[in-house]
């Protein structure tokens, strides 16, 4: 899987969303403190794909996006970028070849975030894809 979540970062240097969260995509987990907003990505599962003599994976990648703006639009906006960056799009994946990348599901919910100086409402923003490869 290392190949293929470096992709997924590669693609995203440079990019509007890139620009809009000023560079901070963090695999896993964001950093305690992070600023606002932010991006997190990371594998819910990997599946063999061992059909007709065809091997690869079917991976699905959680994208959650970030933010503590007062309204939903900054997380709406980060939402668009990233579907323009990763809605069926290309993947250049070290030995492997990249088939597709489909978005699974969305949604947008608005939660607590409790640091230090207190709670605060944030909206955060669930996007999953499918991401199929085959072994070269």
């Amino acid at each position: 899987m290392k190949a293929v979540t470096t992709a997924i970062f590669t693609k995203f240097g440079g990019s509007s969303l890139d620009t809009a969260i000023g560079g901070r995509l963090y695999k896993g987990a964001a950093p305690d403190g992070a600023e606002f907003p932010y991006a997190v990505y990371g594998l819910v599962s990997d599946i063999p794909d061992n059909v007709f003599a065809k091997h690869g994976e079917e991976a699905r990648f959680q994208f959650d996006l970030f933010s503590s703006a007062s309204s939903s639009g900054e997380v709406e906006d980060l939402y668009t970028y990233l579907k323009a960056l990763y809605d069926d799009c290309a993947l250049t994946i070290t030995s492997q070849t990249h088939i597709c990348m489909k978005r699974e599901l969305a949604f947008l919910s608005v939660e607590d975030y409790t640091t230090t100086a207190g709670t605060q409402k944030v909206f955060h923003y669930v996007v999953d894809y499918m991401i199929l490869t085959e072994f070269t």
